[in-house]
């Protein structure tokens, strides 16, 4: 293998490595007990106990003592409305005036056996508390009258509001409006004629939620599995992601937080002042398969905005598709992990539009992911072709170079790339050359690494014998589990390894074998099988793409070849010695320039050395 090509192999390995410690690791839990995931923060005991609970009968006197002024208002029938677009199918119910249940009709489980349900009564509290003169009083365990109906939402969307009424002319109004296309819900809380009855604190806002399994593999849904937010000056981030339990409190009010599973979102978006005094918390239950992780959020909502009527959010119940995100809110899109920050604009602005597009064109996502393989491979021809160029001159070089290690031997680095530098220069050839091509390529592979993991568009897309290609296809199953590998053999990876492997083969048959300590022809096939084991756990679609990227390569160097005259190569790098020799020649610039005078520096300083050494010797010698 070629060294410039060895440089790029060993680049994006180091990269993948990189990745396996970089990304978010579990945190260290300090013993929970078994039920602990699923507890509820101090300061949610209420939502935990009473949000979704059915409600138990409570006398006159009693709800006076716990609810005072809202008393009147802490007995009733609760009742659902169901109200639903061609996207979601959403439950309120009157026992709270809050949303119960929200049903994604376009997606199921990777089972295929039901629709997705984000939230629902068995695994979502919420509690909403209102300061009041005499204490904290949760309003989502009120009840609340509406005289809206089920059905099915058109037109402009349809607005359902529940009114609880406090006294004669005092009320807590709570609305929400469901668009008839969409996953978002408007929601306004008004407090009607309290004035004098609320305080100035801000209302306490907790959100806690049983995160079920939605996608087949529970590890990979756990380290996807978190609470993003955007503060008030536009930084995202979240509270770590990864298999463990991991908590965050931001310093600065949040604008919007979302609980994201691996391609679904739940969240609230406020529409005026920021939400303050954030605290976000996941936990896990490693004894509790059915549940992803326990995903706490604990805001308040600002008392200001709400007794100037600007009590106004947004509730999103929805996939964690990039597309989609980008109108629901500023920066909403930032829930699509699109990469490193250097590798995050090739996602953004070029493969993001292109996947986009070809859905267009394309039904078929396996032939999607081959046609962008052709698309992206057209658009490097140029790379590609100065790649192979360089390697021609470097197959014509050999001869040369091999000769000078021979004269010079390996126990000389310093002399020996000195005069390989001094060959380079006269024949007009920079080894650098290259390797830049192969360079400006990583990114795109990486750029892919990151993206089709979070691409919700591969999402239960069948191709070929997976049927899934978000997630890795089952060629094999282990009945125990392979360090790294795991308890599964994946086809696609098994595929694009042996590509890979002949990759190896046919630049090994076309690269003369560097002299050195290491085989660098027996490490071209070593980096396959170790990819193969970075990568059995990804998507299909991921492996798909390496496997026809590594067909197609070869194919494309095969037609270059059939364009590149290697003895005309040989003339040209005669013709530019005769030239060097002459003082004809183009000096070589930049950094080989820069190589070349810090090797010529380094060989006059050891060959001062030696004359020291050696008059030293001679001096000894003479005075003996």
């Amino acid at each position: 293998m070629e060294r410039n090509q060895l440089i790029g192999i060993s680049l994006i390995l180091a990269m993948l490595v990189a990745y396996q410690f970089l990304a978010p690791k579990p945190v260290p839990e300090k013993a929970p007990a078994k039920t602990a995931a699923n507890k509820p923060t101090a300061s949610s005991a209420t939502a935990g106990q009473t949000a979704n609970a059915t409600p138990q009968p409570i006398d006159s006197v009693a709800a006076k003592a716990q609810f005072g002024d809202f008393a009147v208002a802490a007995q009733g029938q609760a009742r659902d409305i169901v109200l639903e677009n061609p996207e979601v199918k959403i439950t309120f119910s009157t026992q709270g005036g809050r949303v119960k249940e929200v049903l994604l009709k376009k997606y199921k489980t990777f089972d295929q056996t039901k629709n997705v349900i984000l939230t629902d009564a068995k695994t979502n509290t919420t509690a909403l508390e209102l300061p009041t003169n005499r204490g904290k009083v949760d309003l989502h365990r009120l009840f609340y009258a509406t005289t809206a109906q089920s059905g099915a939402v058109s037109g402009k969307g349809q607005t359902i509001t529940f009114r609880a009424e406090i006294a004669p002319g005092q009320s807590v109004e709570q609305t929400y409006t469901i668009p008839a296309v969409g996953y978002t819900i408007g929601y306004n809380l008004k407090l009607n004629g309290l004035q004098n009855v609320v305080g100035t604190e801000n209302l306490h806002f907790m959100w806690q939620t049983r995160m079920q399994q939605y996608e087949n593999d529970l590890t990979e849904n756990r380290k996807s599995a978190t609470i993003n937010y955007l503060t008030n000056d536009d930084s995202f981030s979240n509270i770590g992601e990864g298999a463990g339990s991991h908590d965050g409190s931001p310093e600065k009010p949040v604008q919007w937080f979302t609980i994201k599973h691996k391609y679904f979102l739940a969240g609230l978006i406020s529409q005026n002042g920021a939400m303050t005094k954030p605290s976000f918390k996941t936990t896990v239950d490693e004894a509790d398969s059915s549940t992803v992780k326990t995903a706490t959020a604990d805001v308040q909502l600002s008392m200001a905005d709400i007794r100037a009527g600007k009590g106004q959010y947004t509730f999103f119940y929805g996939p964690n598709d990039y597309q989609l995100l980008g109108s629901v809110a500023p920066g909403f899109n930032r829930n699509v992990y699109l990469g490193y920050a250097l590798l995050k604009p090739v996602n953004e602005f070029f493969f993001v539009p292109v996947f986009n597009w070809f859905t267009k064109v394309f039904t078929n996502y396996g032939i999607l992911i081959v046609m962008l393989v052709v698309f992206v491979k057209v658009l490097l021809t140029p790379l590609t072709y100065r790649a192979y160029i360089s390697q021609a001159k470097m197959r014509v070089l050999a001869p040369e170079v091999a000769a000078i290690r021979e004269r010079v031997g390996d126990g000389d680095a310093a002399k020996l790339q000195s005069e390989q530098m001094k060959l380079y220069g006269e024949v007009g050839v920079s080894p650098l050359s290259g390797c830049i091509p192969v360079l400006a390529t990583l990114p795109v592979l990486m750029s892919l690494f990151f993206l089709f993991p979070n691409l919700i568009e591969l999402r239960q897309q069948p191709f070929l014998w997976s049927s899934d290609l978000s997630t890795y296809d089952t060629f094999f199953k282990f009945p125990f589990t392979i360090p790294f590998l795991g308890n599964h053999l994946s086809l696609f990876t098994v595929m694009m390894t042996a590509s890979s492997i002949v990759y190896a083969w046919y630049n090994n048959q076309t690269t003369p074998q560097q002299p050195g300590p290491v085989d660098m022809r027996t490490l071209s096939y070593i980096f396959p099988l170790m990819f193969m084991f970075v990568l059995n756990s990804f998507p299909a679609g991921l492996t798909w793409y390496y496997f026809v990227s590594n067909v197609v390569t070869i194919s494309q160097q095969q037609l270059i070849r059939r364009f590149v005259d290697e003895g005309a190569i040989k003339a040209k790098l005669e013709e530019n010695r005769k030239k060097s020799a002459t003082g004809e020649g183009k000096k070589p610039g930049g950094f080989q320039a820069m190589l070349q005078k810090q090797l010529a520096s380094a060989e006059e300083a050891r060959k001062a050395a030696d004359d020291s050494q050696k008059r030293l010797e001679t001096r000894a010698g003479k005075k003996k």
